[in-house]
């Protein structure tokens, strides 16, 4: 991941739209707040498929990028597993960071 990403993802958090922690962010996926979700890639292998299948199920796009350490220290939080962006338009610029 870009630096661009974590920089983005930052802002969203400073923004107030980023939920973290696997229970909230399963609850912004099936209020249907959730634009992005961001799984880390080392969360556990439950954590990953229980996320995944409510994306897919609420068809909310999801992404796994980067470490548990770097998404809590980018949200200025402990190690997060998942982390879910609930804005549309910085949802699209991390998606459009995490490709670059």
């Amino acid at each position: 991941m870009t630096n661009k990403f974590f920089a983005m993802l930052g802002m969203a958090m400073r923004a107030g739209k980023v939920s973290s922690g696997e229970f909230i962010v399963k609850k912004s996926i099936k209020s249907g707040r959730a634009r992005l979700v961001i799984i880390a890639s080392d969360a556990s292998d439950n954590t990953k498929k229980s996320i995944i299948n409510s994306c897919d199920f609420y068809k909310v796009k999801n992404i796994t990028a980067s470490t548990m350490e770097e998404i809590g220290s980018c949200i200025g939080k402990a190690p997060r597993a998942v982390v879910a962006i609930e804005d549309n338009n910085f949802a699209k610029a991390v998606m459009e960071k995490s490709i670059s």
